[in-house]
C-alpha cells in the first residue's frame, strides 16, 4: 500500500480539442506505463467511435508511477475527461474522485466556453488547479496572451502556468514535477471502516459488471463482503485491479487509491453512480455525499425502418444501456411509424453517438424523430405532469399553464462577430444577463429556451462566427411561456410523429416550413393530398400535392364530345372516392427531411 503523502489524484480538464488525451499519452509514456511498441495515439480512447471522431466520451482512470527530483516514487492517479458539454456529468464525477486538476488551454485558441465551465467545476470541487498552456509548437501560439486570458476570464493566477507541447513531449517533465510539488495528497484513515465512492460502472463481456472506485477510508481486498449503502445489497469482491493503463491485479486498495473491482453483480442497474461502498461486517456510519444522477434534457423517438426489427432494437438498447446508464428509454407506438422507443439524452451529440452506435455495433437501420425537450403541464384541477412527447399534449381547454426548460448559456466569441451572435440569441427569444470583454474577445451570458437551442442553434452559431465561437450551457429551471401544439395533418389525418410544441410567435412559420417540405417530399398520388398545420382547430398553413392525371380519353378517336366528357366525369368521381378513402404512404426519409430545421 502506497503511503498517503506519495499519492496524487488529478483530472485533466479542457475545452474540446485542446489536447487532453494527447497530454495523457505523453504522461503515460514519461512514466513508463506502456512501452514504445504498445503506445498508440489517444491510447485511453478505447471506443472505435471515440477514435474515429477524435473525441473522448467516457472518462478513463490510469495509475502511473513517477520518480520525483528527491528520488522518491509517487503514485499518480490520472483521470482523462471528455470536453463536450453533453458529457459534463462525466467530468463532475471524475473531479469528485480527485484533489487537483490540470487545466489545459490551447495556446492558439485561448480560453473557450468549456474551459471556463470546467474550471468552475474544479473550483466548486475545492481543487488545486495547475494551468497548462498546450500546443506551443504551433506557429500561431501566443503563450503570454493565453496566460493573460486565464487571469482575466477565469480569475486564476497564471504566473505558474506551464508551457507544453503534448504532441512533441516538450514541458511534460515540468508537469509531472508540478503535480508532485503543488497538488495536495489525499486524506484518509487506513484502520477506519471502509468508505469508497462508486465513480463509474460498465459491463465487460468476460468479467461482468466492473466498478471504478475511489477509496477514502479503510482497505478494499479480494474476498471481502461489501455493502452498497444506497441499495443495501451485499456482494463478495472477486477481483481488485488497477489500470496502468493495462489492467493489473492488485492485492488491495488503500485510502486515496483508485481502481476497479468485480463482485458477481448481474447488471449495471444494480450499481448507482455516487453510491458509497462499505464493508458489510464493519459498515461506515455515514455515506459519502455522492453526486446528482444525470438528467436527460433532449428526447427523441427511435423506430426501426423494418417493423420486424423491433425486438432487435429492444435488445440493442438494453445492451447499450449496460455501458451508458445516462440515457433512458421506454416503449412507444406511432400510427405513422409503428412500434419504437422514446429515448432521453443529455444533448444532441449524445443522441448522435447513441444512434450511431446502434447502427454500427448492432447493424440496425433506424428512423429518428425530431428532438424535443421535456415540458411541465399544469391542468385545470391543479395536477402537474411532465410531457416528453408532443403527441401526448392534453386538450387545450384543460391546460392552465405549460412551462418550458430554460438554460444559462455562455458564449465566447471574437469581438468582430459579436453583433451577429447577439442577433441570433435575440431571434431565439434570448435574454442577455452579462457581456464582458477580455483580450479581444467577448464573453456573453444569455438565458435561452432550450427548445430554441436543441435543433440547429450550435450549427448557426459556428456558421456566423466562422467556427470561432464556443458555447456552453447549464439548465436554469422551467419558465411559463405562450406555447402551443402544432399538429400536421396529411389528407385530414394527424401524423403524431410530425407534431411539435413551439412558441406561439414561431409556431405558424415552423408549421408552414414543414408543410412546404412535405409537399416536395411526398410522392404524388392519383388524388389531391392536402397538407395542413393546425393549432387547436385552426388551420395556420396549407399546401396541396397535386394529383397524377391519367389521360382516360387517349383511346377516344373522334366521335361525339359527350363520350370524352362521360369518361372525364367518371374519372372525377373515382378521384373523389379515392380522396375520401385513400391512404397516403409517407416515405421514412420524408420524416427526417421535413423535421430538419435548417434555415426557417
Amino acid at each position: 500500500m502506497t503511503p498517503l503523502n506519495r499519492i496524487r489524484n488529478f483530472a485533466i480538464i479542457a475545452h474540446i480539442d485542446h489536447g487532453k488525451s494527447t497530454l495523457a499519452d505523453r504522461l503515460i509514456q514519461a512514466c513508463g506505463g506502456l512501452s514504445e511498441r504498445e503506445m498508440k495515439e489517444q491510447v485511453l480512447d478505447s471506443m472505435e467511435i471515440e477514435r474515429e471522431r477524435g473525441i473522448t466520451i467516457k472518462a478513463q482512470a490510469v495509475r502511473l508511477e513517477a520518480r520525483a527530483a528527491d528520488g522518491e516514487t509517487y503514485q499518480l492517479n490520472l483521470m482523462d475527461t471528455p470536453g463536450h458539454v453533453d458529457f459534463t456529468y462525466e467530468v463532475s464525477r471524475s473531479l469528485a474522485a480527485c484533489e487537483g486538476s490540470v487545466l489545459l488551454v490551447d495556446a492558439t485558441q485561448g480560453v473557450e466556453a468549456q474551459t471556463l465551465a470546467n474550471a468552475y467545476l474544479a473550483i466548486e470541487a475545492n481543487h488545486e488547479i495547475i494551468p497548462v498552456v498546450n500546443k506551443i509548437d504551433l506557429p500561431a501560439a501566443d503563450v503570454e496572451g493565453v496566460k493573460g486570458q486565464i487571469a482575466d476570464v477565469i480569475g486564476l493566477d497564471a504566473g505558474g502556468a506551464i508551457a507544453v507541447s503534448a504532441k512533441t513531449g516538450e514541458g511534460v517533465a515540468e508537469v509531472i514535477e508540478a503535480l508532485i510539488a503543488r497538488l495536495p495528497p489525499p486524506a484518509g484513515v487506513v484502520d477506519a471502516p471502509l468508505k469508497a465512492l462508486l465513480v463509474d460502472s460498465w459491463y465487460d463481456p468476460y468479467l461482468g459488471v466492473m466498478i471504478l472506485v475511489r477509496v477514502y477510508d479503510g482497505t478494499l481486498r479480494p474476498g471481502m463482503k461489501v455493502r452498497m449503502m444506497a441499495t443495501g445489497r451485499v456482494y463478495q469482491v472477486e477481483r481488485v485491479a488497477v489500470h496502468t493503463p493495462k489492467p493489473t491485479p492488485a492485492g488491495e486498495l488503500g485510502p486515496g487509491e483508485v481502481g476497479t473491482i468485480t463482485a458477481a453483480i448481474k447488471t449495471v442497474a444494480d450499481t448507482h453512480v455516487g453510491d458509497t461502498i462499505t464493508e458489510d461486517r464493519r459498515p461506515a456510519a455515514v455515506p459519502l455525499p455522492g453526486f446528482k444522477p444525470s438528467t436527460p434534457v433532449v428526447f427523441s423517438s427511435l423506430f426501426p425502418s423494418d417493423s420486424a426489427d423491433i425486438e432487435d432494437l429492444r435488445d440493442s438498447l438494453e445492451r447499450l444501456h449496460l455501458n451508458d446508464a445516462s440515457f433512458h428509454f421506454e416503449p412507444e407506438n406511432s400510427l405513422a411509424l409503428g412500434s419504437g422507443f422514446r429515448c432521453g439524452f443529455l444533448g444532441l451529440l449524445h443522441l448522435e453517438i447513441v444512434r450511431e452506435r446502434l447502427e454500427r455495433e448492432f447493424g440496425l437501420d433506424l428512423i429518428t424523430t425530431a428532438p424535443s425537450v421535456v415540458y411541465r403541464v399544469r391542468l385545470a384541477g391543479g395536477s402537474e405532469s411532465l410531457l416528453h412527447n408532443p403527441a401526448d399534449v392534453p386538450d387545450p381547454s384543460r391546460i392552465e399553464v405549460i412551462k418550458e426548460p430554460w438554460i444559462k448559456a455562455t458564449i465566447i466569441v471574437p469581438s468582430d462577430f459579436l453583433g451577429a451572435v447577439l442577433q441570433l440569441c435575440t431571434d431565439r427569444r434570448g435574454e442577455q444577463t452579462e457581456l464582458n470583454f477580455a483580450g479581444g474577445r467577448a464573453v456573453a451570458v444569455y438565458r435561452l429556451p432550450l427548445n430554441e437551442v436543441v435543433f440547429d442553434f450550435y450549427d448557426r452559431l459556428k456558421s456566423i462566427s466562422r467556427g470561432y465561437a464556443s458555447f456552453d450551457y447549464e439548465i436554469d429551471g422551467f419558465r411559463e411561456g405562450a406555447l402551443v401544439k402544432v399538429a400536421i395533418l396529411i389528407n385530414g389525418e394527424a401524423v403524431d410523429a410530425l407534431s411539435f410544441i413551439a412558441h406561439r410567435t414561431r409556431a405558424e412559420g415552423r408549421g408552414r416550413t414543414i408543410c412546404k417540405r412535405l409537399k416536395e417530399l411526398i410522392p404524388r398520388q392519383l388524388f389531391r393530398v392536402a397538407l395542413q398545420a393546425t393549432i387547436g382547430g385552426t388551420v395556420v398553413a396549407r399546401e396541396t400535392v397535386s394529383a397524377l392525371r391519367k389521360d382516360v380519353t387517349a383511346k377516344c378517336y373522334g366521335g361525339d364530345v359527350t363520350r370524352k366528357r362521360k369518361l372525364l366525369e367518371k374519372q372525377k368521381a373515382g378521384k373523389k372516392r379515392m380522396r375520401a378513402f385513400g391512404r397516403v404512404e409517407i416515405p421514412h426519409s420524408a420524416f427526417l427531411a421535413a423535421l430538419r430545421q435548417g434555415d426557417e
